[in-house]
């Protein structure tokens, strides 16, 4: 049997544990498959109620049919040479910041949100997918690169009404940012322990990506620190001996 041909090289997987992150400039999923979790996305923002479009967070714990693309090959066969084989599903989370008044995320490691939730950080990657074209314009991801390997970072508060979080990381330098420039299906990855955050959205143009969060399951999930948050195993076994809503 033939075995099936990667889609990050071993330089493209050695480029992201160098950096904590690496930005893949093709389409993840077929047009038609991309339309249809646009048309999701696009019920997820109608429904929304008074909750900005920036929270729209897990929607697959309420609507199943985004488990179809979160459980898919074409995004497993990107994580699977970051993380290994054996691989779960941590969270998802649509993040449309509207024209105009899309707010700014602060600088913040992913890793900080869920301390405590999990036994390590090492082997926690996130797909950050385009369903909008997504500049620097409009307020596009930016990392600092290499900082996935610094530790959690120290945290100052900030103004929530124009930021998407209450806190940010103090005093970085923003000459060193890099800019996730992508076109609507390409995608991104990062490390969970990367330092990163976006401009806030001054532009006419909305910018939505959708995340999809993925650990290796060396790395246990603690069940009293998760008493209402989901995993998924999406390939693989379970080798730490987590709770997983399909096995």
């Amino acid at each position: 049997m033939q075995q099936k041909e990667s889609l990050l090289t071993p330089e493209d997987a050695a480029y992201y544990n160098q950096n904590g992150y690496f930005l893949y400039k093709k389409p993840l999923f077929s047009e038609q498959k991309l339309n249809l979790l646009t048309n999701i996305f696009e019920e997820h923002l109608k429904l929304k109620g008074a909750k900005l479009s920036d929270e729209l967070d897990t929607p697959h714990f309420r609507d199943e049919r985004l488990l179809e693309f979160l459980l898919a090959d074409e995004v497993l066969d990107l994580v699977e040479p970051i993380i290994g084989p054996n691989i779960g599903l941590w969270s998802s989370h649509f993040i449309s910041k509207e024209p105009v008044v899309g707010r700014a995320t602060p600088w913040h490691e992913d890793s900080a949100y869920w301390k405590g939730r999990v036994s390590s950080f090492d082997k926690i990657v996130t797909v950050w997918l385009a369903i909008d074209r997504s500049n620097q314009e409009n307020g596009c991801m930016r990392v600092i690169p290499g900082t996935h390997n610094n530790g959690f970072s120290e945290y100052e508060k900030v103004d929530s009404s124009k930021n998407l979080f209450r806190s940010q990381i103090k005093n970085i330098d923003d000459s060193q940012a890099v800019y996730f420039e992508l076109e609507r299906g390409e995608c991104s990855l990062h490390d969970s322990r990367i330092i990163h955050g976006a401009k806030a959205n001054t532009s006419p143009y909305r910018r939505c990506g959708y995340t999809m969060r993925y650990f290796s399951t060396e790395t246990r999930v603690i069940p009293e620190r998760n008493e209402n948050h989901k995993v998924w195993l999406a390939r693989g076994r379970d080798v730490a001996g987590s709770r997983f809503e399909n096995i």
